[in-house]
């Protein structure tokens, strides 16, 4: 009887250490704030099968100065390049692991350039957004809404 309670006290603690390592692989999941070149987003970022994207789901300035939706004009996919400005993937399918999720890549649509992505908490509602290529890297910050 001893051993069947220290069996499930085992699967017991093995289960609530898998539901919150979990638990801190989703806490990525929620609504940004970002800024680049000066221009003010809101990014979605969730699950999907395979890991996590994060796509713009805001943009400031998203009618051009004739009043025509802005699109991804610079993606090299041409089929991708009627995608408006307010619907664009920036990061697919990073996966967590030790603390940061990986294994994905970040679009930057201002320059139509994908890179390796690392993405990582600076804080509790700073993620810090490293884009790279080869030894080249830029970070971002996005905030937390």
């Amino acid at each position: 009887m001893k051993r069947f309670f220290m069996a499930l006290l085992c699967c017991m603690m093995a289960f609530a250490t898998s539901v919150m390592a979990q638990t801190k692989a989703d806490d990525i999941v929620g609504t940004y704030k970002a800024v680049q070149n000066g221009v003010n987003s809101k990014v979605k970022i969730f699950k999907v099968a395979g890991g996590y994207r994060a796509q713009v789901i805001w943009v400031d300035n998203l009618k051009k100065e004739d009043g025509s939706i802005r699109t991804d004009e610079k993606n090299p996919d041409k089929s991708k390049r009627g995608v408006r400005a307010d619907q664009i993937v920036l990061v697919d399918k990073v996966t967590f692991q030790d603390g940061e999720w990986t294994n994905g890549k970040i679009y930057d649509p201002t320059r139509g350039k994908t890179f390796k992505v690392c993405i990582t908490f600076k804080d509790a509602k700073t993620l810090k957004v490293k884009g790279s290529w080869g030894p080249f890297s830029e970070s971002v910050y996005w905030t937390k809404l």
